[in-house]
């Protein structure tokens, strides 16, 4: 389970569930330029737990152990599901990792590999139950792309609130640089390009940057977004 598993990356993690040709209508297929809602109750969903819990190591994992190799301080999970990426950077001394999801479930989980419960909440990124410049730096992984555009910006604006230094952020963009909007795959997510991004982080961050991440799969390539205030 753990082979296939690898091969799984959000915001595509049907890549071992769905055929060449769903793929392709996928893309398509016109997306909703605004959708109404997330698709929430995938966070609830153990298979889908299984899933975050491999399929970043040969990648992105690799990525955000290095971002804050020389950082000190309180640092952010935004979304941290299953703890994972919280379990790898506790080896890192100089930082204390906090955490939080929307899911009980994911966040049970994580509680269960060893991760302090005061250091983890259920809250709504978009509603964040940290006080002001409570971080020194912060973080998300594969998990912006599934909200909608509103819910989007109103995470950015509770990211700069808690967030005094630097945000990091990590986003599948399309490969081909075209905006496809909404899409359905096995989650709901925008698959647009790094121009589009750029644009949403701006409106919030007076400081953003693009860099490559090692991530990537068939439609989409991985770029990390770093924002300042």
């Amino acid at each position: 389970m753990k082979s296939i598993a690898k091969q799984l990356v959000p915001p595509l993690l049907w890549s071992a569930l769905s055929s060449a040709r769903a793929r392709a209508q996928a893309l398509r297929s016109p997306g909703a330029a605004n959708p109404g809602e997330q698709s929430l109750d995938d966070y609830w969903d153990p298979k889908m737990a299984e899933m975050l819990d491999h399929w970043g190591e040969d990648n992105v994992w690799i990525d955000v152990q290095l971002l804050f190799a020389n950082t000190s301080g309180r640092v952010l999970d935004i979304a941290c599901g299953t703890g994972k990426v919280m379990e790898l950077l506790a080896a890192n001394r100089a930082i204390e990792v906090h955490g939080f999801d929307i899911s009980d479930m994911l966040i049970d989980k994580a509680a269960a590999r060893g991760i302090a419960r005061e250091r983890l909440r259920v809250c709504d990124a978009t509603k964040m139950s940290y006080a002001d410049d409570a971080f020194e730096f912060g973080y998300s992984i594969g998990s912006l792309e599934h909200f909608t555009e509103d819910g989007l910006i109103a995470c950015l604006n509770e990211c700069r609130r808690v967030v005094r230094g630097a945000s990091y952020h990590q986003i599948p963009v399309s490969a081909d640089g075209r905006d496809h909007g909404w899409i359905r795959t096995f989650q709901s997510y925008y698959n647009n390009s790094a121009d589009w991004w750029l644009e949403r982080f701006g409106s919030v961050f007076p400081g953003v940057r693009a860099i490559d991440s090692t991530w990537r799969d068939t439609i989409s390539t991985g770029k990390w977004f770093v924002c300042t205030r």
